[in-house]
């Protein structure tokens, strides 16, 4: 039996996240997730790749705001409105690796709080209902929108993954260095990389393509420190191609959006075999 066992959102885009016992399943991710982004002057997004300290910036929903905080001194932090009137602030294009699409700049007040925090010029932008940015279509099927993440809405892992790896390890990761929106348990390692179709709560999913790692793994999430592994033991059993995997990237299939818990039973009704899946190499997300 499989189980939903964790739940996250970042709403910040590579900023610190947050562990829900439940979340509303979207079409373009999970309820506020990603909804928010950096950009520099270019109005080119922003991730710990470039900024590690991006992850000492914690993140809280406190209704009706969304509070972003250091880490080391939580008492400096700025509040954001939860439900952003696209009217009252400017609209801007952003770029996402090879995407473009239209945000709202939120004011300088807050604009100012993320560049003396980070230490350059950034602004924070909104992404409104009404922007339609499209998953990957190589894989994911027209209609399919996701957010600010990277190419798809949500990130599946398998508890039994993350414990593979760590058998093979000096010292062992917490799950929070792979981002994920839904860890569950049961099964063995890896599994995840051949679910297809399957429904958490009521809500259907399908996986669509594993998941390429990049160097935000290697940083640890409470203190900015950059490191070798885990992508250093990972590419010793986990590399196909030039690309190392963990985790499953996966859409939501359903028809209304809903409520998720943890605890849940997740039911697989569809899997693909994995060399199928892996075996021309994913783009780098």
């Amino acid at each position: 039996m499989y189980a939903l066992t964790q739940i996250w959102i970042y709403p910040v885009k590579s900023l610190g996240g947050i562990r829900l016992d439940e979340a509303v399943a979207e079409r373009r991710g999970l309820q506020y997730d990603r909804r928010w982004m950096l950009i520099d002057e270019n109005g080119r997004f922003v991730s710990q790749r470039e900024i590690p300290a991006m992850a000492l910036l914690g993140v809280a929903v406190d209704a009706p705001n969304l509070r972003v905080f250091q880490k080391n001194n939580p008492a400096d932090c700025i509040e954001i409105p939860l439900e952003i009137i696209p009217e009252n602030h400017p609209k801007t294009r952003v770029e996402i690796w090879s995407d473009r699409c239209s945000a709202r700049v939120l004011d300088d007040q807050v604009n100012q709080w993320f560049s003396s925090q980070l230490g350059q010029p950034l602004r924070l932008v909104y992404m409104p209902d009404t922007t339609r940015r499209r998953a990957d279509g190589r894989y994911a099927p027209k209609g399919h929108y996701v957010s600010f993440a990277d190419g798809f809405p949500y990130l599946l892992i398998g508890q039994a993954s993350l414990d593979e790896l760590n058998q093979r390890m000096d010292k062992p990761l917490p799950m929070d260095r792979f981002r994920p929106n839904f860890v569950f348990s049961g099964g063995k390692p890896f599994e995840e990389d051949e679910w297809q179709d399957f429904v958490i709560d009521h809500q259907s999913f399908k996986g669509v393509k594993p998941c390429a790692r990049c160097t935000i793994t290697t940083i640890n999430q409470q203190t900015a420190e950059r490191a070798a592994e885990p992508l250093k033991t990972l590419a010793g059993f986990r590399k196909f191609g030039q690309r190392i995997l963990f985790g499953q990237n996966v859409i939501w299939t359903g028809t209304t959006p809903g409520s998720i818990k943890t605890g849940a039973t997740i039911q697989k009704i569809s899997a693909i075999h994995t060399n199928e899946r892996i075996s021309t190499p994913p783009r780098l997300l």
